[in-house]
């Protein structure tokens, strides 16, 4: 009978989770319309959010219990495969807000309860880029200091910032009423992406809104006690490097669409038909690998990463650097593919009709995240490989 139920469960989880893919996938052409406003605008339009807000798409890892869905993190990705499909900025932002509510399910109960016991459906930014100082008062931290690439700042309620104290990363919540938006975006990719900085004059931070890097690398933090689904018991870093990189595989992907419908009737000057170019048919074969290819490799962590967390059992460490620098490589892999289909798009592909480059700045300032720092992981993951001991919490 238990078996029953639990196929049962795993069929109603499949079935919810294709029906909010289907969501985004259906939100695309509305979001690629906006993709140009997005990067003149700098920031993604108000109703864009509003609409993936109605589908329901931001509550995918957010808890049952604050009416989440609480679905595996495959699933999240998916999703942020279509959106980043159709904008790169939004997809981007998407994953940012959106696996907040993953985190926001770590912290302490009662930082759950101030941000969405009134409103369920509040988000949450961040920029966790330690930019302040933190004392420790009674009860809690004070805090003051400017912090930059807060991305979706303008769509949220409240705000994640990183700090150090005494050599432990800390992510402390504050909401809006105790942070200033600095407009300073002003890039030559992710324009939409609206990563403005947060200035923080002298507010206290309550203990119970602060998430130390150390539960979430030992997968029990407080938020465990109440959230006790096997989600809420994966690393919390390997959700969210995946959250960063995620929409590159997306924006890759709508490299690849707006080429195929560019290349079936271009004839370049040089090269002939795009259709018999040899160059451009490599181009784009090697991209459509390359989008295959790192997304199995991400189904196939994150079901590892699922079988160590329904056991209740952290990963091991090899196996979390592994992934770390996985998904760290995304990034660059796929500016690699989008950068050979930029330059077999020719002359003509310069023109703001096509995506082409915005796409392509778009992905080479995605690559400038930390998260996308895949060289760094590799070395890590080299020296544990000869036996020696690595310092990383950031797994």
């Amino acid at each position: 009978m238990q078996q029953m139920h639990h196929r049962a469960s795993d069929a109603a989880t499949e079935a919810n989770a294709a029906a909010l893919v289907e969501r985004a996938r259906v939100l695309g052409p509305m979001i690629a319309e906006h993709a140009a406003r997005h990067a003149e605008t700098r920031r993604v339009a108000p109703e864009v959010i509003a609409a993936i807000r109605e589908a329901g798409l931001f509550r995918v890892l957010q808890p049952r219990r604050w009416s989440g869905y609480e679905l595996p993190p495959q699933v999240f990705a998916d999703v942020q495969f279509e959106l980043g499909r159709a904008d790169m900025s939004t997809g981007w932002v998407y994953g940012v807000l959106g696996c907040h509510n993953f985190q926001m399910g770590l912290f302490d109960e009662q930082a759950q309860i101030d941000v969405w016991g009134d409103n369920d459906a509040a988000m949450i930014a961040s920029t966790f880029q330690p930019g302040g100082i933190a004392t420790p008062v009674p009860g809690g931290y004070r805090f003051s200091g400017q912090w930059k690439f807060a991305s979706g700042c303008d769509h949220a309620d409240w705000v994640f910032l990183g700090g150090m104290l005494d050599g432990e990363f800390l992510t402390c919540l504050l909401p809006r009423d105790q942070y200033e938006i600095v407009d300073s975006w002003h890039v030559s990719g992710l324009r939409g992406t609206g990563s403005q900085d947060i200035l923080v004059d002298d507010v206290v931070i309550p203990e119970h809104r602060v998430h130390r890097s150390s539960d979430g690398f030992r997968c029990d933090s407080p938020g465990n006690r109440v959230n006790t689904g096997w989600l809420y018991r994966l690393p919390f870093h390997q959700v969210f490097i995946r959250a960063i990189t995620g929409s590159a595989i997306g924006a890759l992907q709508g490299m690849i669409d707006a080429f195929s419908a560019y290349a079936r009737t271009r004839t370049s000057v040089v090269a002939g038909a795009t259709v018999k170019d040899p160059d451009a048919l490599l181009a784009l074969g090697q991209a459509v690998i390359t989008v295959d290819e790192l997304r199995c490799v991400a189904r196939r962590n994150f079901a590892a990463l699922e079988v160590w967390a329904r056991q209740g059992v952290p990963p091991p460490f090899e196996e979390r650097l592994l992934y770390k620098y996985q998904a760290a490589a995304v990034t660059d892999r796929c500016l690699a593919a989008a950068r050979a289909l930029f330059e077999n798009a020719g002359g003509t592909g310069l023109f703001d009709q096509y995506p082409f480059a915005r796409i392509l700045n778009d992905l080479i300032a995605a690559r400038q995240h930390a998260a996308a720092q895949y060289r760094l992981a590799g070395r890590s993951l080299g020296a544990v490989s000869l036996g020696q001991d690595v310092n990383e919490w950031y797994l």
